[in-house]
């Protein structure tokens, strides 16, 4: 076949050429198609392929317990027997009895009890119910319709009831009697007295004391004892001091809960006391007053308005304003200020009651000599205070305080009531002047694992206008300082205890600067101090502990005068030589020998009821030229002596309304207080009885 043949037959005109449009769709066409089907003819070969052999059965590390399976066998339920099942259920079931204390209504009256449950109808495939027997309800006798209780205060106690036939051992829901301060009364603020968060709380207290001392004091020598000669005098003296103390307190929150919205406080308190000597001179000025005293006062201790500024509902951290007299302890102790005067007083928490701040300034009321009370005189004298409480410092339960407090004594004159010249002191030059000093201080009190910690210490700065003690340079720059340490251990019923005391003493009286430590108003609780009272005295503004100071050794209970002179050597519950003049009403004197105390001692729970305690102290005079000056007398020693105090305190209730509280406390002088008074061993015994409603 030639060319031109091929090129005009039709069939080859049909065929399309391998270089043409259509023969490329075609070869694609083509390759598309044989790609699926060889997709799915690999198919079986792809993936996870099948496995040609038996599995290999291995054997389980631990073989689980299987429950065996039966066979389920469904059958028709018979329902005459399942019927007469449940009625023998129903004659045997016995009523359930239930205790009074588990069927007694919140409510009073007769509470109704509910219906019984109706009998509910087989229905295949459940299980049937039976009727439960409503519990025996007991209703309280003389009550007839309930009423509802007024608010949740109310709910216990409730109507009269009684666990056991000794109705002495019932204390859950014991009757409320306005003469029963233990349990829940309406005057110790259970519960509102007017609506759902107004309160009201009554606290009395009557503080009976009797003591027998033996102090040096002068002869006072009269025409009454011709044949006396002796410088020093009978120094036995025999006191009564009876106290009542009555608190009446308003205020408007959730009892115990939070602190108060709104609080209105008033404590009078009234004081009679009797005091026998051996020599005339020593209760009066007058010596025409015989040797016996009985003298009366009453004071106004407590009377504020607080209420609370804001609060921070997470944590409630909160900021409070008080308003008048009121009670305040600069720090753990009371070294420096602690004292019941007027004022005003901003305190609060905050970052979740972790730390604690007082602002507060106070201006003083004088005391009453013979009672400590406060009378309606001012004093000239003002006290501004700035301190902050940092809780769980470094560790928990080690508490932290940083004090500043300056205060501003104005030149002022006044005799007591006994006639003494007490402002300005009665030695040297006495000119009315004014004294300016402040304090910064830092103080701990907690415990570090098992060792209880307490540590303090102060530095005094300021200004004394004139000192009457030296005889020129008169005007004083203060810088004095104040240290204190102590450390116990609780072993079982036991706490042993060691601690140290120092206040600097002043050297030279001449050199314009006053060395010598004193405080404003000093109530220590420290080395034999405190124990008639909470140790803890620091009102940070949550709480008002029963405010009692005192001691069981001699040099911090009782008052030592500076024979020869009006001055105090040392004031009561102070272990500071300050010689001010007065018991309560003198000026700080910045001029003083100051004092380096050592002390050991222990206490001890014998029972739940019986307390006691051991102090041992011995103590010197850090310097002796103040003495030397006032005294006129040459070479005067440091030592003081040995000062040891033993007290018993009893509680036959197992609670603090009625406590009994005896304490015996002796000085055995050495060198140093030989030489200013005799070797005469020093003493003072006590027995206290405090009833608390």
């Amino acid at each position: 076949m030639n060319r031109s043949s091929a090129r005009g037959s039709p069939l080859r005109r049909e065929l399309p050429l391998p270089g043409g449009r259509g023969s490329v769709t075609v070869v694609l066409l083509l390759m598309s198609v044989s790609s699926v089907f060889a997709q799915r003819a690999q198919l079986p070969r792809k993936g996870r392929q099948p496995e040609r052999v038996a599995p290999r059965v291995l054997t389980p590390i631990r073989r689980l317990p299987r429950k065996q399976t039966l066979p389920v066998v469904v059958e028709q339920p018979d329902t005459a027997r399942l019927q007469q099942f449940i009625e023998i259920q129903k004659q045997s079931l016995q009523p359930v009895m239930f205790a009074e204390d588990r069927s007694r209504p919140l409510v009073r009256g007769v509470i109704v009890p509910l219906a019984p449950e109706t009998e509910v109808a087989y229905v295949p495939h459940t299980l049937p119910k039976l009727a439960m027997a409503p519990p025996l309800l007991i209703t309280p006798p003389g009550v007839t319709t309930a009423s509802a209780v007024p608010n949740r205060w109310y709910v216990f106690p409730a109507a009269p009831w009684h666990r056991y036939d000794d109705r002495h051992l019932d204390a859950i829901y014991a009757q409320t009697r306005l003469w029963d301060p233990f349990n829940r009364n309406v005057l110790k603020g259970d519960f509102p007295f007017a609506g759902r968060r107004y309160f009201f709380t009554f606290a009395g207290v009557s503080e009976t004391l009797a003591e027998l001392r033996r102090e040096p004091v002068p002869s006072g020598a009269s025409f009454a004892d011709p044949g006396e000669f002796g410088f020093f005098g009978r120094g036995e003296q025999f006191a009564i001091a009876q106290n009542f103390r009555f608190s009446m307190d308003v205020f408007r929150g959730s009892a115990g809960f939070r602190p108060v919205d709104f609080e209105l406080r008033i404590t009078p308190e009234f004081n009679i006391n009797y005091t026998l000597t051996r020599e005339n001179g020593l209760i009066n000025s007058d010596v025409r007053q015989s040797i016996r005293r009985t003298d009366s006062n009453v004071g106004l201790q407590e009377l504020f308005v607080e209420k609370r500024l804001f609060s921070e509902m997470a944590h409630f951290d909160f900021t409070s304003l008080r308003v008048g007299i009121q009670r305040f302890t600069s720090d753990f102790r009371g070294f420096v200020f602690s004292d019941e005067q007027p004022g005003a007083r901003l305190f609060g928490t905050f970052h979740n009651n972790i730390f604690q701040y007082n602002l507060a300034y106070f201006n003083l009321l004088e005391k009453d000599t013979n009672s400590g009370l406060n009378r309606w005189r001012r004093r000239q004298e003002s006290v501004a205070v700035a301190n902050l409480y940092w809780n769980d410092f470094l560790t928990k339960g080690y508490n932290l305080n940083f004090s500043l407090l300056y205060n501003n004594d104005q030149p002022s004159f006044l005799v007591d009531k006994n006639g003494v010249l007490v402002r300005p002191a009665p030695v040297g030059l006495p000119v009315p002047h004014k004294i300016r000093a402040a304090y910064a201080g830092v103080s701990g009190d907690g415990h570090i694992g098992r060792i209880n910690v307490s540590h303090a210490f102060y530095q005094a700065f300021g200004r004394d206008d004139f000192n009457p003690i030296p005889i020129n340079k008169n005007p004083q720059h203060i810088n004095a300082q104040l240290a204190s340490f102590e450390i116990s251990y609780e072993k079982d019923w036991m706490t042993y205890r060691v601690s140290g005391f120092y206040t600097s003493g002043d050297k030279n009286i001449n050199d314009g600067h006053a060395n010598g430590f004193d405080g404003i108003v000093s109530n220590q609780q420290f080395a034999g101090g405190g124990f008639l009272g909470n140790p803890s005295l620091a009102d940070r503004g949550l709480l008002n502990n029963l405010f009692d100071g005192g001691g069981i050794n001699f040099l911090n209970r009782e008052p030592i005068p500076l024979t020869g002179t009006a001055l105090q050597l040392f004031a009561p519950n102070s272990l500071m030589p300050t010689m001010r003049a007065g018991l309560f009403e003198g000026q700080a004197n910045f001029i003083n020998p100051g004092i380096t105390l050592v002390n050991a001692g222990f206490d001890a729970k014998i029972t739940p009821k019986l307390k006691s305690t051991l102090n041992v102290n011995w103590a010197k005079f850090n310097r002796t030229e103040p003495l030397e000056a006032v005294l006129f007398q040459e070479h005067i020693h440091h030592p003081i002596g040995l000062d040891s105090g033993i007290g018993l305190q009893y509680r036959p209730l197992l609670t603090d309304n009625i406590v009994i509280i005896s304490g015996f406390g002796a000085l055995a002088p050495e060198r140093g207080f030989k030489d200013i008074y005799t070797g005469r061993v020093l003493f003072s015994a006590f027995v206290n009885l405090r009833m608390v409603f």
